[in-house]
């Protein structure tokens, strides 16, 4: 048995916001959107690179408020294109972390925490 990689689910509230901030602030892609029928909450997923979410509007799919952690390979190249992109509702910073590395934490609409972080070097065995 082997394991793969894992696939967040977080909680939206506002779908127009929710689209806002993954797509045209993050620069995520909408790879396909789900309802059960017209009048229902949306889930979707979207990505950017390697790094895919899906997005629930259901109340019984997650918590709102979670927090999730993505390897990024340049968060300071990241935060500038952001930055850039004058987003009213978020002005990410770039910060040491004592356990090494940089990161920057981005808080969606739904109050769910995103930190890009850089990647460790590749360690040859």
């Amino acid at each position: 048995m082997s394991l793969g990689t894992v696939t967040p689910i977080l909680r939206i509230f506002d779908e127009a916001m929710a689209l806002e901030f993954y797509v045209e602030f993050l620069g995520f892609k909408v790879d396909w959107e789900h309802r059960f029928e017209d009048g229902m909450p949306l889930y979707m997923q979207v990505s950017k690179d390697g790094c895919l979410l899906h997005l629930s509007g259901h109340f019984g799919d997650c918590s709102p408020g979670a927090a999730i952690r993505i390897a990024a390979t340049d968060v300071d190249a990241y935060q500038a294109e952001l930055i850039a992109k004058q987003y009213k509702h978020a002005r990410a910073g770039v910060k040491e972390v004592p356990w090494g590395g940089r990161e920057m934490s981005i808080k969606d609409p739904a109050g769910n925490n995103l930190t890009f972080y850089n990647r460790e070097p590749e360690i040859s065995a």
